[in-house]
This record gives structure tokens, C-alpha cells and sequence, in this order.
């Protein structure tokens, strides 16, 4: 019996590459794409030397060709940080709509089932809490989070008519934060920013007051559920994430005791839009996946942290992303 086949766009990202290690651990035969804007070929070089993985350095926005059968198509290509959709505003939203139209075409050519990643941003700054399904979000498209949260939101809404007009299999994620290995450092979020500030012994920066808050979900419980999801038969939209909320300014403690570091934690002006909350409703998940998550904070921030240690010297010292600031002023 042949081996499904699957395309996985932004192979080579943090969420992307671990996805295709869970489809090459499944006997998949995977597709990796994705064009390294963003993504680094040492998050899956350890796959290159099998039989069922092969990789193309190829920019979804152009047409996409795959030669033979294709059985399923996860998009997961798209900047996701701030400091990369601040600083490719453009490409964020060609991905999210040209990208996101290709990869549909593809799945309608090959008759394949496609999950899109969405994400809670497209919730906006919410005035439902926690967030359902079935919230519309309240986002400022002209804001300079727009160019992310509108092309997530665009990319639903093209999913969704691909599915009522040509029939399509769609499958729609809407991810929480996440984090683990093979995150960037510096890339404007707060998880990796804490940790990699902490390790190289400098102050903990926390925008606002702290009192914002999110909820983090470990890589392999949102692989888990994404997983579950392009095999059920549901088609809305679908939050994975870990409802255990917590306020950026208790996070940051959190990552000062795991460290064992003694660092202050500095105050400075909240970006412009910065959502205040941001927890998961995760009943959908429960009761449709049969999901939830399993992995603690405590634990997850502890693998977590031991990747970070076994960085290199000049890879925890590199400031190759450390411009956040400079863009949320400029923005």
C-alpha cells in the first residue's frame, strides 16, 4: 500500500517543521515548501536523509505545481511574529491571500483535504473572553497589526468559499500562542524574548503594565490537535490552544525563577494594538478531537528552556532580530 502524500507549506518555520516531523513519524510521505524568508533549513535538515521527505526552497505565492497524487495540504506559510509581518508587511499579506489561493487551487486539482493555519488574531483586541468560534473579532485593519490579523482573516473567509463553491475538503486551525524548540530568539514574542534575555543576563522587558495576559500551549499538544483536526469531518473554524491563562508580568517572573537569573523587569510602552487578552474557549476541540491539552507550563518551559541552553554562544548573542522596539515606534 502507497504512502498518503502531504504538503506541508512553511516546512522549514518553528509550527511547520514539527509538523512534518509528525507526518514522517505517521509512514506520510511529506512535502516540505517554503522560500526561508523566515524559516531556517536547520529546523528540518534531520529529515533530508529519508526516503519519505523531500523539500523545495519555493514562494507559494507563485503558482504550485506537485507532480502525482496529493492527499492533504497543511498551509502553514506566514510570517507570525511581529517583528517579521512589521518588517515584511507586504509579503505577510500575499501569503495570507495569494499563497492561501494556491494552495486551495492545488488541493481542488488534486481533489486533496487542506487545513489552513489561522490564528486567535484574528479575534483582534477581544471583547468576548475567553474567545469562542463563533466571536467576530474586533481588529483595526489599518493598525499595524493589520497586515497580519486581516490576511488571516481574508484567508478563512477564501477557505470557506472554496468549500461551498467547489466543494473543497477544508479544514480550518485557529492557533493560540505556542511555543518550543526551535523558536527564534528576538522575534518580538514574549516567550523566547524572556528567555533569551534572561540567558544572556539582561533585563526582562515587559510592554505595558504586565497585566495583559495570554495562554501558551506547548508545541506537541497544538500538533496533537492539529493532527486531529485535518482527520475529523469538521470544516468551521477550530481553537487549539491551553486555556491556563496567566499576565505577562507573572509570566516573566515565572521565566526569572526558571532561569535562576536575577534580573529586573523594565517597563515600556504597549504597541499599538497589542490585544489586552487572549485565552482559548477550547469546547469546540473537546468535544468534536476529543483535545486538550497535556503538556503543563512548567514542563513545556523547561524543554523549552534547555533548547535555549543549547544554543550556540553567537546564536544567543545574535541581535540579527532584536529590532523590535524600533518598529512598534516606527509603527
Amino acid at each position: 500500500m502507497s504512502r498518503k502524500r502531504i504538503l506541508i507549506t512553511g516546512a522549514a518555520g518553528f509550527l511547520g517543521s514539527h509538523l512534518c516531523d509528525r507526518f514522517v513519524k505517521e509512514d506520510y510521505h511529506v512535502i516540505g515548501m517554503d522560500n526561508l524568508i523566515t524559516g531556517k533549513l536547520r529546523n528540518i535538515e534531520h529529515l533530508f536523509h529519508l526516503e519519505n521527505f523531500e523539500f523545495f526552497n519555493y514562494d507559494v505565492t507563485r503558482f504550485i505545481h506537485i507532480h502525482g497524487k496529493l492527499d492533504y495540504i497543511l498551509h502553514f506559510a506566514s510570517p507570525a511574529s511581529p517583528i517579521d509581518y512589521l518588517k515584511i508587511p507586504i509579503q505577510t499579506l500575499k501569503v495570507g491571500s495569494l499563497g492561501t489561493h494556491n494552495c486551495l487551487g492545488l488541493a481542488l486539482e488534486k481533489k486533496a483535504r487542506i487545513l489552513i493555519a489561522s490564528t486567535s488574531e484574528v479575534y483582534g483586541d477581544p471583547l468576548v473572553h475567553p474567545q469562542n468560534e463563533d466571536y467576530y473579532g474586533n481588529v483595526n485593519p489599518v493598525g499595524p497589526r493589520g497586515v497580519y490579523d486581516e490576511a488571516k482573516r481574508f484567508q478563512e473567509a477564501m477557505t470557506m468559499a472554496y468549500h461551498t463553491y467547489h466543494g473543497v475538503e477544508t479544514r480550518i486551525v485557529r492557533i493560540f500562542n505556542t511555543y518550543g524548540s526551535r523558536m527564534r530568539l528576538n522575534d518580538g514574542r514574549a516567550l523566547p524574548a524572556f528567555i533569551g534575555q534572561a540567558l544572556r543576563g539582561e533585563d526582562i522587558t515587559v510592554f505595558g503594565d504586565g497585566s495583559q495576559t495570554r495562554s501558551f500551549c506547548y508545541i506537541d499538544d497544538l500538533v496533537e490537535g492539529i493532527y486531529r483536526l485535518l482527520h475529523s469531518d469538521y470544516h468551521l473554524p477550530v481553537n487549539i490552544g491551553n486555556p491556563d491563562e496567566i499576565s505577562i508580568k507573572d509570566f516573566a517572573e515565572e521565566i526569572i525563577e526558571l532561569t535562576g537569573s536575577d534580573q529586573k523587569i523594565v517597563y515600556k510602552d504597549l504597541p499599538k494594538d497589542d490585544p489586552l487578552q487572549r485565552q482559548p474557549d477550547i469546547t469546540r476541540a473537546k468535544e468534536i478531537l476529543g483535545w486538550e491539552p497535556n503538556v503543563s507550563r512548567k514542563k513545556g518551559l523547561k524543554l523549552t528552556y534547555d533548547y535555549f541552553k543549547s544554543l550556540s554562544k553567537e546564536e544567543l548573542m545574535s541581535k540579527e532580530h532584536n529590532n523590535f522596539e524600533k518598529f512598534i515606534k516606527k509603527n
